[in-house]
């Protein structure tokens, strides 16, 4: 079983919670519960079960817990009073030959402990005291909890964690207060737990002791817990000391020795409620696992509208629909292939034979650079348009989402709503290197001594120049006369490079040209997306932590299982 219950624990502990949901508070806290109880409790009587049993003493503000304690033990150990709260430090006494069980952290291993019955309560909560007294019993120890309604948060919530702990819970409760919510919530899941449990009802006036008795065993019954005895303690007058008249807890005393007079009883005890509480353990597992899944759907749709608000193929259509083939582009590329009029002159000729083309090819034309400039130019302002608005989009995306805002709080630092400040020289950077790319191509592509010369002919720069207007070479998003130009633009290009390489190279430089320049782009994109990603965990980490918590939860219900058929 050990094993079983280390993979619970650890998959308690890896549950991934990590997004502002709704229930996410909750959950978080369950989570600390649940791992708080396996290894203060559960993993450690799974592998000591011979050891001693620990009977928890808890109950409501008031309801006379430490003066218990005290009877049960003869002697006035634990601190009474009026002021409240009373008890804050745990108390723990044991007789002095199950010291070793509870010096080390076996049990409850994140308090410190504290030996000595003069140790004073400093209300730290982060200790326990031990006291060891031969006025116990061997094999039991009892332990004085704080208050589980106390004004405290810290003092309710160690009180909790305590009670997790215990082997055998007795409930301290008065004929005022037994019906408060508090304790039968925690009654209630007891009971789910299969928990051992003893109920004290205290001050009960002589009057009332039949009515009230009767009403609180038939809410135990209704709730599950038929099998828990009562034992009632009529209003009396304590003692100079603050004790409880001799043989006043008799019955509850008789009652703890029954329980633990021999190893095999106690170790009946002790299954039974390590077998509970690990049904109950993998029970809040599961639910856990619930509210991981929430987690797992709200990242996937966050990680979703993140990847719409970067979706590149619209901008990668807009790169490569002509419309760069526009403005400053079109003015520079006409100076470069000569005047409007034989610009208009060539278009007419397209048709005609290779040899014209190519004869036209040998002049000397502009030199290319202010046209490249030009395209880069155009590039560059559509590039950090659209991570402009990408940004945008999907800060408005994760805005509208409260897990996505709360996200966006915790990186306050971060000017999420626009581009980063690098995209624009990152940008310009990767649009050199697209160009760089294009002009290693072509002079790849001219092995033949043919090719070459033509190439030399019109320049390397000139024939990679005339390749990015290919590459951008269909006329959609221009409007007018501009398609016209454009078009003829294309044309003539694509007739120009045919010339030197002929139409299939062509048609693969345009395809390596556009590729290139897309896988570029899409680089960019991705590194800007990252900033809103890198908020977000992925999808499958949470479901992996969701599927090893069913896993483990399984695991201990099939140990448990195959433990009561041994």
């Amino acid at each position: 079983m050990d094993d079983a219950l280390q993979a619970l624990r650890d998959a308690v502990a890896g549950a991934q919670l990590p997004l502002q949901t709704p229930d996410a508070p909750v959950a978080r806290r369950h989570r600390a519960q649940l791992q708080a109880q396996l290894e203060d409790y559960v993993m450690p009587r799974a592998s000591s079960l011979e050891a001693p049993l620990l009977a928890v003493v808890g109950g409501s503000t008031g309801a006379g817990k430490s003066t218990l304690v005290n009877a049960l033990v003869g002697d006035r150990v634990a601190t009474t009073g009026a002021l409240r709260p009373t008890t804050r430090d745990p108390l723990l006494i044991h007789h002095p030959s199950d010291a070793t069980w509870f010096v080390r952290p076996r049990v409850l291993p994140h308090l410190a402990r504290v030996q000595g019955a003069t140790v004073p309560d400093e209300g730290t909560g982060a200790v326990v005291r031990l006291l060891e007294t031969e006025r116990v019993g061997p094999g039991l120890a009892l332990l004085d909890a704080p208050d589980i309604d106390s004004v405290v948060d810290a003092n309710r919530a160690l009180a909790g964690q305590l009670l997790a702990a215990a082997d055998l819970w007795i409930f301290v409760t008065t004929a005022h207060r037994y019906a408060d919510a508090v304790p039968w919530d925690l009654l209630r899941d007891a009971a789910r737990r299969d928990a051992v449990v003893a109920v004290v009802l205290d001050r009960i006036p002589a009057a009332v002791l039949a009515e009230v008795s009767d009403d609180l065993a038939g809410m135990l019954r209704a709730e599950g817990l038929a099998q828990a005895p009562l034992f009632l303690l009529t209003e009396t007058e304590l003692d100079a000391r603050g004790m409880l008249p001799e043989g006043a807890v008799d019955d509850l005393a008789a009652w703890l020795r029954h329980l633990t007079d021999d190893a095999s009883a106690r170790a009946d005890v002790a299954r039974q409620t390590l077998h509970g509480a690990v049904r109950g353990a993998a029970g809040g597992a599961t639910q856990l696992a619930d509210a991981v899944d929430a987690q797992q759907h709200l990242a996937r749709d966050l990680h979703q509208r993140i990847e719409a608000a970067y979706d590149t193929s619209d901008l990668l259509a807009t790169l490569a629909d002509g419309a760069l083939l526009r403005g400053e582009v079109l003015s520079r590329w006409q100076d470069f292939v000569g005047t409007g009029e034989f610009f208009r002159s060539v278009e007419q000729k397209v048709g005609r034979a290779r040899d014209r083309v190519t004869a036209f090819l040998t002049g000397r034309p502009q030199p290319a650079q202010k046209v490249e400039e030009a395209i880069g130019h155009g590039v560059h302002v559509v590039l950090v348009d659209q991570a402009n608005t990408a940004a945008e989009r999907a800060y408005r995306a994760f805005s509208t989402e409260p897990a996505g805002r709360a996200l966006l709080n915790e990186h306050p630092g971060h000017a999420l709503e626009a581009a980063d400040a690098g995209f624009a020289d990152r940008a310009a950077e990767q649009i050199r290197a697209w160009q760089h790319f294009l002009l290693e191509l072509v002079q790849h592509e001219g092995q033949d001594k043919r090719t070459t010369a033509r190439i030399m002919a019109f320049g390397v720069n000139g024939v990679a120049v005339v390749l990015m207007v290919v590459a951008f070479a269909s006329t959609g998003g221009l409007i007018g006369a501009e398609v016209a130009i454009a078009g003829g633009t294309a044309v003539v290009a694509q007739k120009l490079l045919e010339a030197i390489f002929g139409d299939q190279a062509v048609r693969r430089l345009a395809e390596r040209a556009r590729e290139d320049l897309h896988s570029r782009v899409q680089a960019l994109f991705l590194q800007e997306q990252q900033r809103f990603s890198a908020l977000v965990p992925e999808a499958g980490t949470v479901a992996d932590s969701a599927a090893a918590l069913r896993a483990a939860a399984a695991g201990a219900i099939a140990a448990v299982d195959a433990t009561g058929r041994s």
